[in-house]
């Protein structure tokens, strides 16, 4: 995509994992016409394949500028994610919170991505979160999200002299097949991006974690071939 912000336009910090709906809440923020600052973390994920996947979209989105940030996260463990756990493949089970679930992974990304759009005079931050399909994480919950907003105005010196924060969720109450429509109409090609938990070992798409499964009946459902799919 070619970088189409007008001179002048105002700064987001966009947090960008590589996955599909931080590729597309990208492609949302530089049509809402942002000059994009990407944030993507290093958190020592099983899945780090999706940190080329960032800088690809990044790349093709023309950001002004993307951070890839190293914070380890397997220290703490807790996850599937980030520790010895094995990734469930046996269908998405949404009687609970799943292991894949890594603690407070989104308020800290938030945290981060706060102090960068502080520092850098923006005051737009956005996430790829959504309601719908989402596996049952806490952090992806309309509520966190209109949290973290009240608490980045009490947290920041930029909040306390009036210029408040805004967490922009535009995917929020999208289920993956509309992402997967809007990422078509943004003109993003699927196959930037990279969604699955636990690749194998020729680095493809296992095709049966929960991840890999919600997107693919996400774009089957959209009607949609994925050009990322195994």
């Amino acid at each position: 995509m070619e970088n189409t912000a007008p001179s002048g336009a105002r700064r987001a910090v966009v947090l960008l994992s590589g996955g599909l709906d931080s590729m597309v809440c990208t492609g949302l923020a530089r049509e809402a016409g942002f000059s994009v600052l990407a944030l993507t973390v290093d958190y020592n994920q099983r899945h780090r394949i999706e940190l080329a996947a960032a800088a690809r979209v990044a790349a093709a989105l023309a950001v002004e500028r993307h951070i890839v940030l190293p914070l380890d996260l397997r220290g703490f463990g807790g996850s599937a994610l980030t520790a010895d756990i094995a990734v469930p493949h046996h269908g998405v089970d949404d009687t609970g919170i799943p292991v894949t679930y890594v603690p407070a992974r989104n308020t800290i990304f938030l945290s981060v991505a706060l102090g960068w759009a502080e520092a850098a005079g923006a005051r737009d931050i956005f996430i790829g979160v959504n309601a719908l399909d989402y596996s049952g994480y806490p952090d992806c919950r309309p509520e966190f999200i209109a949290g973290f907003e009240k608490l980045a105005d009490l947290a920041t010196k930029a909040g306390v002299e009036g210029e408040p924060f805004r967490i922009h969720a535009p995917l929020q109450h999208m289920g993956k097949a509309e992402i997967a429509r809007e990422a078509a109409r943004l003109g993003l090609d699927s196959g930037m991006s990279w969604s699955c938990y636990d690749p194998t070992p020729q680095g493809k798409p296992c095709g049966t974690c929960d991840s890999c499964r919600l997107r693919a009946k996400g774009f089957a459902e959209a009607g949609l071939i994925d050009a990322g799919a195994a």
